[in-house]
């Protein structure tokens, strides 16, 4: 467990930022098993299936994501080991409102200069989880609030640019290429673009059901880096349901 995390924080947030949705499916099945008896006998072992389903689904998407937030190692951040390598190192890293890396990157890499932004929008971005987890969770002294399309920093100025579980918040497709773009031209010629992310692939959909459209396709990112001016240097499954994009710039600054 990541130092500065607590056991199943992960898992506990996920329900305390979406309880409603809890509470919707366990009020409604509640309901349907209480009024079962006034409806056709044929329709029994329907009710009994689609109950054991939907209890199945959000006992597997709870399983999950205890796996993912807290056995994986996640917040180890071992997986950045190899791209911090230098004292003077500098990191800009950008949240959508609900910053859980930061502080971990600060105590794991003590000796970096690190910057921290936001781009959360209240007009933009309605998620109730969000505001859920703000109110929780302060954003850091020093963090920035930004607008995604117009970052505040110079041209060649940071060594490294993260986006962990951030980029699918930007929910238009035009401002997100442009995010991207403004992350390649605050980057050195030298520096990364470092992108987790959730996918819209079968093992997120075998994990979220039908949540895994709040994800992007593969397809998606690679697209949206291609003409952000981002060439793919690599690109690894930190889990089955995270995959991590390695970017560089190919020499088109915006």
């Amino acid at each position: 467990m990541a130092i500065g995390r607590k056991r199943f924080q992960g898992v506990a947030n996920i329900v305390r930022f979406n309880w409603h949705f809890y509470v919707l499916a366990l009020v409604s099945l509640t309901v349907l098993l209480l009024f079962k008896s006034f409806l056709p006998h044929a329709l029994h072992p329907f009710i009994t299936t689609g109950v054991i389903v939907v209890c199945g689904v959000m006992i597997i998407s709870l399983f999950v994501s205890f796996y993912i937030y807290d056995l994986s190692g996640l917040y180890r951040l071992e997986w950045l080991d190899p791209y911090i390598n230098k004292v003077d190192t500098k990191i800009l890293n950008i949240n959508a409102g609900f910053d859980e890396s930061s502080l971990l990157i600060k105590h794991r890499f003590s000796q970096v200069d690190l910057s921290m932004g936001d781009f959360y929008d209240p007009v933009k971005h309605t998620e109730i989880s969000i505001k859920r987890a703000r109110q929780v969770y302060p954003k850091l002294p020093g963090t920035l609030f930004i607008q995604s399309d117009k970052l505040p920093f110079s041209e060649n100025t940071f060594d490294l640019c993260l986006a962990i579980m951030s980029a699918h918040e930007i929910r238009d497709k035009e401002e997100r290429i442009q995010f991207f773009k403004e992350l390649n031209r605050v980057s050195r010629s030298s520096g990364l673009v470092i992108v987790l992310e959730h996918l819209r692939d079968l093992n997120n959909f075998l994990a979220y059901t039908l949540g895994f459209f709040h994800f992007y396709s593969r397809k998606t990112w690679l697209t949206t880096f291609k003409q952000a001016g981002l060439s793919l240097k690599s690109e690894r499954k930190l889990t089955p349901f995270l995959s991590l994009f390695i970017l560089e710039a190919n020499g088109t600054k915006y």
